[in-house]
Order: C-alpha cells, then sequence, then structure tokens
C-alpha cells in the first residue's frame, strides 16, 4: 500500500486519468473529491461490498444454462395447468 501525505486542495493521479483531490479535513473525517472517467465505477468500500454480495447472491440464485439448478437448489414447482371449460 503506498501511504501518501496531502493537505486541503492537493491531490493525487491515478494511472493518468483519475484525479483524488482532498476538499477538507474536520477533526477525523478527510472528504476528498473524485475526478475519474465515466466507465470507471467509484464507490465508498462499504457500497461495493454490498453490491458485490447481492451479485454474488444472484449468481447463485439463476439457473445453469443447460437447466440444471445450482447446488443445494430445488426446482420450483410449476403450477398446475387448467382444463378449458366446455
Amino acid at each position: 500500500m503506498l501511504v501518501l501525505t496531502r493537505r486541503v486542495n492537493q491531490s493525487i493521479v491515478i494511472g493518468g486519468d483519475v484525479v483524488v483531490t482532498v476538499l477538507e479535513v474536520r477533526g477525523d473525517q478527510v472528504r476528498l473529491g473524485i475526478d475519474a472517467p465515466r466507465s470507471i465505477d467509484v464507490h465508498r468500500e462499504e457500497v461495493f461490498q454490498a453490491r458485490r454480495a447481492e451479485r454474488e447472491i444472484d449468481l447463485r440464485a439463476e439457473p445453469a444454462a443447460d437447466g440444471a439448478q445450482p447446488e443445494g437448489q430445488k426446482a420450483a414447482a410449476r403450477p398446475a395447468r387448467r382444463r378449458p371449460s366446455s
């Protein structure tokens, strides 16, 4: 891990197209501004972890391409078909 010291209004550049600027320091909180291309996702770590967990749950719930159910899951019962009334 690279550790840097920056003051308010000072920045670091990541990969040539992401700029992180220290906007404010108030007690034990630091406000950062992040300028990045729209093609790069930027999330707080807790949001990133929650999204990753949701994605893993969704992947486990999706049936396999061959129609097999994921391990440990049973196929949902199909509702009975109604006969047309005569």
